[in-house]
């Protein structure tokens, strides 16, 4: 680890100490875990605190962890990924917090903390479906109006539930059931055992 990721990693411990759940360090970045319950004290602290000084918000996503991994996920389904600089430091901090409740994913808002939350976390809402509290204008940002689910979930259907068209008829665009079948569009590769074995040739 540089000496400027161990100084950021020392000074996160020193100003949160048991804000944090989990620190580590991969691909030259710091990472932390936040409960929901002190998210936002957590982070005005990394915003203010003259040590830290994340003044900007770079990016935010959400983020279902329900496939991941190759034995099965154990933990929450759902989580909210914040990436911040400072400016003053020169150093970048991500920040988890997996979201309590697997049913209804809520997260508190940042975006009174830093404004550019603001598009960012409508997105999370539209596409994973997870609220987010105090936020001034909470509504679908990529899908359409009458939109059902939430398409980047991992249990929903890669075609959707609902298709629209437009009925020359009732001379308007309508919603109807989805009439494409289900299919697997990856190709299957079936090969005879042992191939590729250098001793079979």
């Amino acid at each position: 680890m540089s000496a400027k990721l161990e100084l950021l990693s020392q000074n996160l411990q020193k100003h949160l100490g048991d804000r944090t759940t989990k620190m580590w360090c991969a691909l030259g970045e710091v990472s932390i875990d936040v409960e929901a319950s002190g998210y936002l004290e957590t982070m005005v602290l990394l915003r203010d605190e003259p040590e830290l000084r994340f003044e900007q918000l770079i990016d935010l996503c959400g983020i279902d962890y329900s496939t991941y991994g190759c034995d099965g996920w154990q933990g929450k389904r759902f989580a909210v990924v914040s990436h911040l600089t400072s400016i003053t430091h020169n150093w970048r901090l991500r920040v988890r917090c997996f979201a309590s409740s697997d049913e209804f994913p809520s997260v508190p808002s940042v975006v009174s903390i830093w404004n550019s939350a603001n598009w960012f976390e409508r997105e999370a809402f539209d596409l994973f479906g997870i609220v987010f509290p105090g936020h001034p204008d909470l509504r679908r940002l990529l899908t359409d109006y009458g939109f059902i689910g939430h398409p980047f979930r991992k249990d929903f259907p890669v075609s959707g539930y609902v298709e629209m068209r437009y009925d020359p008829e009732q001379r308007r665009v309508v919603y109807q059931p989805v009439t494409i079948e289900p299919r697997e569009i990856t190709p299957r590769i079936v090969r005879e055992e042992n191939y590729g074995d250098v001793e079979n040739g």
